[in-house]
């Protein structure tokens, strides 16, 4: 059931990406071109997911627990700090040169255009480049505590 449930919550935001034109480049390069084809049409679409996020959490939230798992998953960290800020601005930097944002860049697999899997495979190549550099901060900061450093 739960498997089934997150195929139908995932067939849904897909659509929606889709029907949106968030999965399409040329659209979302335009949206961040201001001073040449600004298309503020995505303003409208980003405004209407945080509304909808925001009506959806105050809904949601009121329950004990979510109906396919034991607690919900909010991050226990409210703190703006520079990983987070570094982390938005590699993201944002990233989408206004591609056009694609993880979100926009899955349902757009099924295009079969290349630069879409070429986004997808970099994608997860940052992933995995930035849990080891992760890893190893940790590593490091563990073995300072240790030393007493």
């Amino acid at each position: 059931m739960r498997l089934l449930i997150a195929y139908l919550v995932g067939l849904v935001f897909g659509a929606g990406i889709s029907l949106s034109g968030m999965a399409n480049p040329a659209k979302v390069l335009n949206f961040f071109d201001v001073a040449g084809t600004w298309d503020p049409s995505l303003a409208f679409v980003m405004g209407g997911a945080v509304v909808v996020a925001f009506i959806g959490y105050r809904l949601v939230l009121k329950r004990p627990a979510p109906l396919i798992g034991a607690r919900f998953q909010i991050p226990e960290n409210p703190r703006i700090d520079t990983r987070l800020l570094g982390g938005s601005a590699l993201f944002g930097v990233g989408w206004g040169i591609a056009g694609f944002c993880p979100g926009g860049a899955l349902p757009a697999l099924g295009t079969g255009r290349v630069e879409v899997f070429v986004f997808v495979a970099a994608l997860i190549g940052g992933i995995l480049v930035a849990k080891g550099l992760m890893a190893a901060s940790g590593a490091r900061a563990a073995e300072a505590a240790r030393q007493g450093k």
